[in-house]
């Protein structure tokens, strides 16, 4: 099927796996402004997309991202002048707010999401990566929060999702200090599900991990994303009485059906999408 065409990553969908490819690999795929608004497009597209059942988050070349573009982030000043203070610093945070949606795009697309991480996942690359369901990375892979060497504080995710992800106290260390974490080490902090020797290897198996998600069925996928980002932020009983209404709407399925079936005759299932 037709793909939309981007101006600085490109998307491709075959056998139910949309790959977003950040694509500015001379820049080291550094986020321009384009690029900022084209993933919230990409996954919103992903998300709407029914033959999408699952979506591989990639970047060309050497480095997976070298984080925000610092000619945009210089531009700033430009972008919010106004001659009453209080209205530029409104602009900023607004600026500020969209900058996080974008990337909020990809927690709220309803199918499941892999990143597949090489060379470099700095800065505003590592906001973008907490936002994917899982993350893989091959063995030369170095992930940092940079923004307290620009002297400023992450502000597009990395600060609410990775304690989360790797817990408070390391968090608080790799925010306060900037240093690289290796792809060993962010595998030991749980950072990466899984790392791999190469890049080519990170991007055969984060595929056949794909393929394995996207032979289930769909509506139960993106159930479980939906009741699993719900219990994140929610208490263990407010959980349990969402799935439970979930599961009221959505069990008895023809997927049901037909998974249920599918065993019976020793066969794979096959599901609408």
């Amino acid at each position: 099927m037709q793909t939309p065409g981007f101006s600085t990553l490109t998307i491709t969908l075959s056998e139910h796996i949309a790959e977003v490819c950040l694509d500015r690999p001379d820049k080291s795929n550094a986020m321009n402004a384009a690029m900022w608004q084209e993933i919230r497009q990409a996954f919103d597209w992903v998300d709407s997309t029914p033959q999408a059942r699952v979506a591989i988050l990639s970047g060309a070349g050497k480095n997976f991202c070298a984080g925000i573009d610092l000619a945009m982030l210089a531009g700033v000043q430009q972008q919010i002048a106004n001659p009453d203070g209080a209205r530029s610093r409104e602009a900023l945070r607004r600026l500020i707010l969209d900058l996080q949606d974008c990337l909020s795009s990809i927690e709220r697309c309803r199918k499941p999401v892999l990143a597949a991480i090489q060379g470099a996942c700095v800065g505003g690359a590592l906001d973008l990566v907490t936002c994917c369901d899982m993350r893989y990375a091959a063995a030369d892979a170095i992930f940092s929060i940079k923004e307290i060497d620009l002297g400023m504080v992450a502000d597009v995710g990395t600060l609410q999702r990775l304690p989360r992800l790797i817990g408070d106290g390391m968090a608080r260390e790799l925010a306060y200090t900037g240093r690289n974490v290796d792809a060993a080490e962010a595998e030991k902090l749980g950072l990466v599900n899984r790392t791999f020797s190469t890049p080519a290897t990170l991007s055969a198996e984060v595929r056949q991990l794909a393929l394995g998600i996207a032979a289930k069925s769909p509506l139960a996928t993106r159930g479980l994303k939906e009741v699993m980002n719900y219990s994140r932020e929610h208490s263990v009983s407010d959980g349990l009485n969402y799935v439970a209404t979930w599961n009221a709407a959505m069990l008895l399925s023809a997927d049901l059906n037909e998974s249920i079936t599918a065993q019976q005759q020793r066969r794979l299932p096959k599901f609408a999408d």
